[in-house]
């Protein structure tokens, strides 16, 4: 019984020190001086002409998280699919409401007007 504590105890104590130990290393790692010329805009050593810093539409941000959000839905969908035949009522139930929560998402953001092209 201990001994599988002991697994649950080491996650926690690793957990934080594993992210924070690369993040430590780059600060001390890290070039100490700033330079001027180190941070311009360098695009494949020639000098760049105009405003360098392009600011996007948000709608383009919006069709992003849409594509994402149905992505990570396919993922998700095909193991289920694959699974399909073994699967009892309440996994199928859980897979429909799925599919229903994303296709409602999907419906209110068109009726708000979300992915009309302004």
């Amino acid at each position: 019984m201990l001994n599988e504590w002991a697994f649950i105890g080491v996650f926690l104590v690793l957990s934080p020190i594993l992210p924070i130990l690369p993040i430590g290393a780059a600060w001390l790692l890290r070039p100490k001086r700033a330079n001027v010329l180190k941070s311009q805009t360098y695009e494949c050593g020639v000098e760049t002409v105009g405003d360098t810093w392009v600011q996007f539409r948000v709608q383009y941000y919006i069709y992003g998280l849409i594509f994402l959000v149905f992505d990570v839905e396919m993922v998700l969908l095909f193991p289920w699919a694959v699974a399909y035949h073994k699967l009892d009522f309440f996994a199928f139930a859980a897979g429909l409401l799925f599919i229903f929560l994303l296709t409602d998402a999907l419906i209110y953001a068109w009726r708000k007007g979300v992915l009309v092209w302004r």
